[in-house]
């Protein structure tokens, strides 16, 4: 059951003390088509779209939970990535079909941790990464924590 926010308690702390479990939140996004683009001179895909990948799953995840990346822009928030991690295990070609799991790593405060995993059309694992998202007023551009109403989606009441 997902932790609603309510005017009952008396302090958002309370309510966050009283949550303990980080929901587990793995996606697996939709299938990707490898366009010819995004390969190389060997019909391999160019090692710099994997952050691509990695962003059409992470928003395609955010999406599913109800938050809109747009929508948190406009509220003053922007998340730039500020540390990536990538290893490559098999070369994606022109054609392939990607899936992108996504899973975060812990509950945001200032930042976000993401893990993903690429498998291809014959479930071979072809990427693993790992994105740091800052979270930052767009304004200032200086950090801020995670906002309330983006916090509550990663923890369960015991």
């Amino acid at each position: 059951m997902l932790l609603v926010i309510n005017f009952f308690f008396p302090s958002l702390r309370e309510v966050f003390d009283q949550a303990k479990v980080l929901l587990v939140y793995k996606f697996i996004s939709k299938p990707i088509l490898v366009r010819y683009g995004e390969t190389d001179q060997m019909g391999i895909v160019h090692h710099s779209n994997y952050l691509r990948y990695f962003e059409v799953a992470r928003l395609e995840w955010l999406s599913f939970l109800g938050v809109s990346y747009n929508t948190m822009e406009q509220e003053g928030v922007i998340m730039p990535v500020i540390e990536v991690n990538m290893s490559f295990k098999k070369p994606a070609l022109f054609e392939d079909k990607l899936n992108v799991e996504v899973r975060l790593n812990e509950i945001p405060k200032v930042k976000m941790k993401f893990s993903y995993l690429i498998k291809n059309q014959n479930d071979q694992i072809v990427c693993l990464g790992e994105t740091t998202l800052a979270f930052l007023n767009s304004k200032t551009r200086k950090p801020m924590r995670c906002p309330i109403k983006f916090k509550t989606l990663f923890y369960e009441k015991e």
